[in-house]
């Protein structure tokens, strides 16, 4: 069976995949493929080029995320740069959403990055959580990200995030109960090593699930 189908058979309600300009992830082909055969949803990670813009506008994915790139770095290491190149990104946003794609801005978690992620005009948001998977014990890089989901929800933005999320520290995002979407690959794929990929899946569905419902059932209690 297909990974993706795998995936979405063990609980997951999308398949995310970032065709990089060098292809070191994926190749087109295989983008190309998710896009036949993927039932839930597709996200389309890629940078806001020439040659990503013909390839998703020809595929059509459910959604497109705006992702930064540099050639030296292992992965994605932050969020977009709205300061720079915002007219060529503007002018991207606006041919996406044309072509019936929803667009969506990998940036960091600072309510200025929301706000001007709105005026561009996408239509959703992914927080970077990455300085929370360094320093999750920090308690302001959990309270940027939840100040910055507040703000996204307030401008009417779809709110997601992702980047370096394992079970050990989905809880507190996933309980932010602005956060409809999370994007998590690397320690699914790393546990399904050890488990199969079907397993890893649920496992960290179950810590996300458990968080979220978690969080609903104390927003309800009554407070002292």
């Amino acid at each position: 069976m297909p990974v993706a189908l795998a995936c979405e058979d063990a609980g997951a309600d999308g398949i995310t995949a970032h065709l990089r300009e060098d292809r070191r992830h994926i190749q087109d082909d295989d983008i190309r493929r998710l896009a036949c055969t993927v039932r839930t949803l597709l996200n389309l990670e890629m940078a806001c080029t020439a040659e990503m813009l013909e390839i998703a506008i020809a595929l059509r994915p459910h959604q497109v995320t705006l992702v930064p790139e540099r050639r030296e770095e292992v992965t994605t290491e932050g969020g977009l740069d709205l300061s720079f190149a915002t007219n060529a990104l503007e002018a991207g946003i606006r041919r996406l959403r044309d072509a019936g794609v929803r667009v969506s801005l990998f940036i960091a978690p600072s309510p200025a990055a929301v706000r001007r992620s709105h005026d561009l005009g996408a239509q959703a948001i992914e927080l970077h959580t990455g300085e929370y998977a360094h320093h999750p014990r920090d308690v302001r890089t959990i309270t940027a990200l939840r100040d910055a989901a507040a703000e996204g929800s307030a401008v009417g933005l779809a709110v997601h995030a992702g980047h370096g999320l394992t079970t050990a520290n989905v809880g507190l995002v996933s309980a932010i109960p602005e956060i409809e979407e999370l994007n998590i690959g690397h320690s699914i794929v790393g546990r399904a090593i050890m488990v199969g990929i079907g397993e890893a899946v649920r496992e960290m569905r179950r810590a996300m699930d458990d968080a979220h419902e978690g969080a609903s059932v104390d927003s309800h209690a009554p407070r002292s």
